[in-house]
């Protein structure tokens, strides 16, 4: 393999890792006929009821982004975070999956404490299984909804890659304001969208446009959410943070080719 090939394909923890990507697309073989029946009725499908390669394609397609940008240049891009959890702080990673992003902020700021939340217990039960091994001791999870963990006086929330995929995102919204310091910031990591489905017709868009349809808008649907999709845009979302979720300020703090990151703020 050539060096660009070898970066996307032999590289667990290089900035690219193509091989999650594929065992996302494996598992929409496996829901094959009750993705048809969604299309049919509208009815959903929880992140629960998909195949367990879903949940390990997803942490790797993603992990990769991650290892190239959070700490480098995310984290940064928000106003006096990288001080605060320099020294000491509380962060809560809301829809944390296997805990990729809290093992890496974890690792990277020893002097702060991390919280990784998901509904999903099996997954939660991975990132339990993960933190040790990764020799971080600063890092807890627990299993609770996005509108309804505990904890209070965060200096950080994120939500990475997940927002969009929620039955309540207003309502998330709205209790992660509750549950941060004054000063605290919410992160929002987000698929990289326009505000327009003509903005969005390229390859980038066409990939999460299939990925939306298929797993992130039943995953909403199915508990009567409003199925945002990984496509939100930014407009929409900041309807949800400061129209519904009550945040003063709201601005795209970075962004990649794949992603943006948005800063709330109370």
């Amino acid at each position: 393999m050539n060096e660009e090939q070898t970066l996307c394909l032999a590289d667990p923890n290089g900035p690219v890792d193509l091989l999650g990507a594929y065992e996302v697309v494996q598992d929409l073989f496996h829901v094959h006929k009750r993705a048809l029946d969604n299309f049919r009725t509208g009815e959903g499908m929880e992140w629960g009821e998909h195949h367990k390669c879903l949940f390990d394609g997803t942490e790797r397609f993603f992990r990769g982004g991650y290892h190239a940008n959070l700490v480098s240049s995310w984290l940064p891009a928000l106003d006096g975070v990288v001080d605060k959890l320099t020294v000491g702080g509380r962060v809560a990673d809301v829809g944390c999956g296997h805990g990729a992003s809290t093992v890496l902020m974890a690792e990277a700021f020893p002097k702060s404490q991390f919280v990784g939340i998901d509904y999903h217990g099996p997954s939660i039960e991975t990132a339990r299984e993960r933190a040790p091994k990764a020799g971080v001791s600063n890092a807890s999870f627990e299993v609770a909804e996005a509108t309804s963990y505990g904890g209070g006086d965060y200096d950080l929330i994120a939500f990475f890659d997940c927002l969009h995929d929620m039955a309540d995102p207003s309502g998330a919204a709205r209790h992660a304001r509750a549950a941060l310091k004054p000063d605290g910031h919410c992160m929002l990591v987000e698929p990289r969208a326009g505000d327009s489905t003509a903005e969005n017709l390229n390859p980038v868009g066409r990939l999460m446009y299939a990925a939306s349809t298929m797993i992130r808008v039943p995953v909403s649907l199915a508990r009567g959410g409003p199925a945002l999709g990984a496509q939100a845009g930014e407009q929409a979302l900041r309807k949800v943070m400061v129209d519904d979720g009550g945040f003063t300020t709201f601005r795209r703090a970075a962004e990649t080719p794949f992603n943006l990151i948005l800063e709330a703020r109370l």
